[in-house]
């Protein structure tokens, strides 16, 4: 405790806990055993370690917290996890700008001040039982390398084998507990560390962990070779596959539930055969996205407001193109939640659903009974929906349907893999529409890509290199006006100086010119310049705007719009 024993005695005294002669007893058997005045006056049961918390907390008038319970995803996510522990500090609430922290002492003002630089909140502190911090951060931080070693411990020398799901040794139950544990904590780390997918890569001699975090691979703590098969094992009864059959690729879902049942980790699990054994990719679901409103989403004022325009047009096509990764589906799902209103019917069909949204019917494809895109599309109109989203248009069957439910009446959304918003004309008359078709029924084409977010705890003025204001091609004007910012690397942003992800878009809104360019079968680039003449940016356009606000580096951009000359 920081707070001095001669400090806490004039409180107890002070309090009316003990009385001077009290004090005069303990001092007097603490200089005889070797205790301390304040331990003897507990030993003795002249007051509780708790009596000592409240009066130190009343004395520094504030709240005390006995019994740490459930402590929300964002107040956890605020402070890293070595601060934490560096610091001896829980945090409990967010609320605003306000953060409250439970500490063992009230008058450790470095810990307050520490917080209050590194976090960039308002610390509220709390006073809380030291036992109540202790086990508060092993139940909210603890990570998986913590169980790895004591797995790689408590298995030294011991070989383990899977029959039928069950890890079998010696040491039977057990081992099955360290799996399970092992495994739960993989997946609840990379929920902290907000990661999209977890990668369990099999190889010659070691059994490879990654996270993908912001889009980037990042190398974690390898479990033990030889607990490869229990652990695959183990997410495959967890996911519903089975666990008999290791050479055909598998597809399965695993739902869980953290932060004492408050919390709901969805995952996607895929599974494929390779060299030395099965590699296993989980991809995270995060629900909080479908929450996001076009402002977080990166959109700027001025493509918000075209945004706003299109999802108010009563019919008619709006594709979002881009690479698989490039957030097309978090954008659709983004913009569905948006109009989803009880005065209209809006209907899906996705290969496969992965995120449930509420009011929405959401029909998932099953080649395997004949539930393709085209049949599935067929039954939707029938249920007189006023807004559709087909997750791919793939061939010219669900294009054809698709365009024929935009002309009789309905806004249609759906996803092309093109590299820019123009090229998405030509590769629908490529896969066999006709141009007369394309023409009438497609209002808008959005391409977009996803940069990293510079980490907003650890943000510093940067000067670029001269090789990057040459690539992005900088004008004087727009140089002198920047704003460059890059993160140096904290604790928050694991010294990547990225937090978060955001879009950089290309927007293009189609008039009576371009549509007589498509009849006329005119290529891309006179449609292109077309759209440029109306107002549309370019991918790297938009991320150069984003450059000079401060909101990502020109790196990230460069990397994103490498086929982007313009």
């Amino acid at each position: 405790m920081a707070a001095n024993d001669d400090f806490i005695l004039e409180l107890l005294i002070k309090h009316g806990l003990i009385q001077p002669s009290d004090l005069e007893d303990a001092r007097r058997a603490s200089s005889q055993n070797g205790h301390g005045p304040v331990e003897e006056l507990v030993r003795n049961g002249l007051v509780t370690d708790l009596d000592i918390l409240r009066t130190t907390a009343a004395e520094a008038g504030v709240d005390m917290i006995e019994k740490i319970d459930a402590v929300p995803d964002d107040a956890v996510n605020a402070v890293p996890r070595q601060l934490a522990f560096r610091l001896n500090v829980m945090p409990i609430s967010i609320e605003g700008r306000h953060m409250r922290v439970a500490l063992a002492d009230p008058f450790n003002f470095d810990a307050i001040d520490t917080l209050t630089k590194e976090l960039r909140f308002d610390i509220d502190p709390m006073v809380a039982p030291p036992d109540q911090i202790t086990s508060a951060l092993k139940r909210y931080y603890g990570s998986a390398s913590d169980v790895l070693k004591s797995l790689t411990e408590g298995f030294e020398g011991d070989e383990l084998q899977v029959k039928e799901g069950k890890v079998e040794d010696s040491t039977e139950n057990e081992s099955d507990a360290h799996i399970i544990k092992l495994v739960n904590l993989m997946i609840l780390e990379a929920n902290r560390l907000r990661a999209s997918d977890i990668h369990l890569e099999p190889l010659e001699k070691r059994f490879r962990l990654r996270y993908r975090i912001d889009g980037v691979l990042q190398v974690m703590t390898d479990p033990p070779k030889r607990l490869q098969s229990a652990i695959i094992s183990r997410l495959k009864i967890m996911s519903n596959m089975s666990i008999a059959e290791k050479r055909l690729p598998q597809d399965g879902r695993i739902q869980m539930r953290a932060n004492e049942g408050k919390t709901a980790i969805d995952l996607r699990v895929s599974t494929i055969p390779t060299n030395h054994g099965e590699s296993i990719c989980m991809r995270i679901l995060d629900k909080t996205s479908l929450q996001l409103g076009l402002t977080e989403l990166g959109y700027l004022s001025d493509d918000q407001a075209t945004m706003e325009r299109i999802l108010s047009l009563p019919d008619g096509i709006f594709l979002v193109t881009g690479p698989t990764g490039s957030g097309k589906s978090t954008t659709l799902y983004a913009c569905l939640n948006i109009m989803n209103k009880p005065d209209r019917k809006i209907i899906t069909v996705e290969d496969p659903v992965e995120y449930q949204l509420n009011g929405i019917n959401q029909v998932p494809v099953n080649a395997d009974v004949g539930m393709t895109f085209p049949a599935a599309l067929r039954a939707m109109l029938r249920q007189a929906p006023n807004i559709i989203m087909v997750g791919e248009i793939r061939d010219l069957e669900t294009a054809a349907i698709a365009i024929n439910a935009s002309l009789t009446g309905h806004l249609v959304f759906s996803t092309l893999h093109t590299n820019d918003a123009p090229s998405a004309v030509t590769r629908l008359v490529d896969i066999g529409v006709k141009k007369f078709l394309v023409a009438s029924s497609v209002r808008a084409i959005m391409a977009q890509r996803l940069v990293r977010r510079v980490c907003a705890a650890c943000t510093e003025p940067y000067e670029p290199t001269e090789a990057e204001l040459r690539s992005l091609n900088l004008k004087p004007e727009q140089i002198e006006q920047a704003n460059f910012r890059k993160g140096r690397g904290c604790e928050k942003c694991r010294g990547t100086g990225c937090k978060g992800r955001m879009g950089i878009f290309e927007i293009c809104v189609l008039d009576d010119e371009i549509r007589r360019m498509i009849n006329e079968g005119l290529g891309v680039s006179a449609i292109r310049q077309r759209a440029r003449d109306l107002g549309m940016r370019t991918l790297r356009e938009d991320g150069i705007r984003k450059v000079l606000a401060g909101m990502t580096t020109p790196d990230e951009v460069i990397s994103a719009t490498m086929g982007d000359k313009e």
